[in-house]
């Protein structure tokens, strides 16, 4: 098996945490940036944003509840270690998922979105759980 000479291998992990800040920030980036104009077979299986659902608002709230997990997510300062990062935005994300289909609960129609919405609201809060049992064992390491 090859092994990285010391030097090589401690090149590599301050060129990852160098990298690292630079890289959540071009995530984020590309996250919050529109996609690209859909092709017309796939806009015709899409609502519309005329539809009755946007008059109502409820497109609105939904848009609403991404637009805040993003700031959340943006407010982030991104630390020396992956996995607190990682926790502490998955555990972002999963709430904005929570949130979502809270919505859909209190709004929805379809019987079968509405299962789907209890089962997410069920294992997301599972997930957070854990992700806040870890990071309360994990503090946030400083810089």
């Amino acid at each position: 098996m090859f092994t990285q000479p010391k030097i090589a291998r401690r090149a590599s992990i301050r060129a990852v945490r160098h990298l690292l800040p630079s890289l959540l920030g071009a995530s984020r980036l590309a996250i919050s940036l529109p996609a690209p104009a859909q092709s017309t077979a796939t806009q015709s299986n899409q609502p519309s944003m005329k539809s009755e659902t946007a008059k109502n608002g409820i497109s609105m709230d939904m848009q609403g509840s991404m637009m805040e997990m993003r700031k959340s997510m943006d407010a982030m300062k991104p630390s020396s270690d992956i996995d607190y990062d990682f926790a502490a935005m998955m555990r972002v994300h999963h709430q904005g998922a929570v949130d979502m289909a809270e919505l859909e609960l209190k709004k929805g129609q379809d019987p079968e979105m509405k299962q789907m919405a209890k089962e997410i609201i069920a294992d997301q809060k599972k997930e957070i759980a854990k992700f806040d049992e870890w990071l309360a064992a994990h503090p946030k390491p400083s810089k």
